[in-house]
């Protein structure tokens, strides 16, 4: 196993351990975009844990090595602190993008300096549909800035995501994924053989 499938490993676990990820196969969640899932993720709640915390700065920025990039900008809002968190161990500026903008004072949708030609890396708790990742890389371009990449802590792996960032032509990472998850020990054992294999149907249907 190399370094990035042990890393993935570990987010996952860190993920269930401290239930930013709960796994319902029996009881569907029932997602605002009218869907039925087995899976449901907040990954601001790993902030509450601070080896959690660490291990997704860590494995931010380790795999970041491999980018140039001059700023970060976390997503709102579960993007902001983690972004913050990589950014401050990088020693590089920090913003962060509004999901619309204020509808008062200087009406921002950018939070912090964003320098006109500037390289940044996008930090987004979840990929999900992919909306919200895209949207935040449009309005920093709009800005002025280049999107280098785009990292979640966490991914479905939906097709229409995947489809989504490659029509825009955006990199992606995620530091765990839904494949990874369902395969770790704390899933194999113990569910059934029942529930992995309604995990393992969502994940045909949704994500190949």
């Amino acid at each position: 196993m190399n370094d990035t499938s042990k890393s993935s490993q570990l987010i996952a676990h860190l993920l269930l351990k401290n239930k930013a990820i709960q796994l319902r196969p029996d009881n569907m969640v029932h997602w605002s975009y009218d869907m039925l899932s087995p899976i449901y993720c907040d990954n601001r709640i790993l902030l509450s844990d601070h080896d959690a915390r660490l291990s997704v700065k860590e494995a931010f920025c380790e795999t970041l090595r491999s980018y140039r990039f001059d700023a970060v900008a976390g997503v709102a809002t579960a993007g902001i602190a983690h972004g913050a968190l990589v950014a401050d161990a990088l020693g590089l500026p920090f913003c962060y993008v509004r999901s619309k903008a204020k509808a008062h004072g200087m009406q921002n949708m950018i939070e912090g300096r964003v320098e006109p030609g500037s390289d940044v890396v996008v930090i987004e708790d979840l990929f999900s549909t992919g909306g919200s990742s895209i949207q935040a890389a449009k309005a920093l371009e709009a800005a002025g800035a280049n999107v280098v990449a785009i990292g979640a802590i966490f991914t479905y792996g939906f097709t229409k995501a995947r489809q989504a960032f490659d029509e825009v032509g955006y990199k992606t990472f995620a530091l765990s994924d839904f494949e990874t998850l369902i395969g770790i020990p704390e899933v194999q054992d113990n569910f059934s053989k029942e529930n992995l294999a309604v995990l393992q149907e969502w994940y045909a249907t949704n994500c190949r």
